[in-house]
């Protein structure tokens, strides 16, 4: 079953179908990163994009770490 997720940006509405099960986790991640009762410029859009791939770099980087360490 997907639940539907909207967002404003640049005056623009934006939906997008997710996994139910998915849904809970993206609303919540979302709240922390839009407005999401009103508009977001793309300046917010673009700066929500570059926390969340730091964050996935982050992550790869840990867990090559771990990997190494097991490898050994």
């Amino acid at each position: 079953m997907s639940k539907k997720i909207g967002l404003n940006i640049g005056g623009r509405n934006f939906d997008v179908d997710v996994d139910e099960r998915f849904a809970l986790f993206l609303e919540r991640r979302m709240a922390k990163d839009f407005n999401i009762d009103g508009n977001n410029d793309l300046k917010i859009l673009l700066q929500a994009y570059v926390r969340r791939t730091h964050e996935l770099y982050t992550q790869e980087q840990k867990m090559d770490e771990i990997i190494r360490k097991i490898d050994r």
